[in-house]
């Protein structure tokens, strides 16, 4: 559904993309994830055709985005700073969608009406809370029926039982529509429940790009605990990190969990016990080698 090479953008002799390659499956719901000034946003306006490349390519359903009105009906945008015509309520901002999506449901739309009870549609959308304004945003995008939706922080600021009511909506069109849904957060808790790939980004490149259940099955926590003092590892034994209170060892180890555990239990520990890290775990440690230091926040 998206494929992008090498892409590059410059401003003012700074790369903020320096060559990123992304690839996301139509039906997946891909996080975008890195720390700030990592290039997200910057991405997310090449593929939304805000921005055009120095260099590379950005392509949706196998076209370029950039100048591109036939592949912008078919990805609706949210991004972290909402706009908004001056004075317009939502009735008439759905008006406006309706002219530029052309499999806009209005059904949908008024069914919706009741999942955001404190929106008044006939309100001047300026004049709402920023939360309300993303709801706003949420509930015409949802129904302009688009095939990819780009959503950058999309539920920042709203209250816990929105921000599920939300991700709910966005899982129900995604296995109902078979839609794309691309979305950057700082959150990784949440995307965890939602995303089924997820991409690292840091200095402008995609570090890493797996499918979440790879990536958690590529590093492991393991607990282990033995009579006497640690024992000597294996050298094909991947530990990259070890730390310890008293004869409990916590160690952060890559490869596959099954194999090294199955090596710790040669050793006849009185305990072992293998854990999954998190995506926030994993996005810390993964940045750990760069410009991070690798805190006991992992154990």
């Amino acid at each position: 559904m998206v494929e992008v090479r090498n892409l590059v953008k410059e401003f003012n002799g700074f790369h903020a993309l320096d060559g990123v390659d992304m690839s996301v499956k139509k039906g997946a719901i891909y996080g975008l994830v890195g720390p700030n000034g990592a290039g997200k946003s910057t991405l997310l306006r090449h593929l939304t055709g805000i921005y055009r490349q120095n260099g590379g390519t950005v392509k949706i359903a196998g076209e370029e985005v950039y100048e591109n009105p036939k592949i912008k009906e078919k990805f609706a945008f949210i991004p972290d700073d909402i706009f908004y015509f001056m004075q317009a309520d939502t009735m008439e901002m759905k008006r406006f969608y309706q002219g530029i999506y052309p499999k806009f449901d209005e059904k949908m739309f008024h069914r919706l009406i009741e999942y955001f009870p404190t929106i008044d549609p006939k309100k001047s959308i300026r004049s709402l809370s920023k939360g309300m304004q993303k709801q706003v945003a949420f509930w015409l995008s949802v129904c302009t029926r688009a095939e990819l939706l780009i959503l950058d922080e999309p539920v920042d600021g709203l209250d816990p039982v929105m921000r599920r009511q939300i991700w709910s909506i966005i899982m129900a069109d995604v296995s109902e529509y078979d839609t794309t849904v691309i979305v950057s957060s700082h959150n990784l808790r949440e995307l965890e429940d939602v995303c089924d790939h997820v991409g690292i980004m840091h200095k402008g490149k995609i570090m890493i790009e797996r499918s979440l259940s790879d990536l958690q099955g590529s590093v492991c926590k393991i607990q282990v605990a033995f009579q006497a003092e640690m024992p000597k590892l294996p050298e094909s034994f991947d530990v990259l990190h070890m730390s310890n209170t008293g004869r409990v060892y916590t160690l952060i180890v890559k490869g596959n969990p099954t194999e090294a555990k199955l090596q710790l239990e040669k050793m006849h520990p009185m305990l072992i016990d293998i854990l999954p890290l998190t995506l926030e775990e994993i996005f810390i440690y993964e940045l750990g080698g760069v410009d991070y230091e690798v805190k006991d926040i992992l154990f």
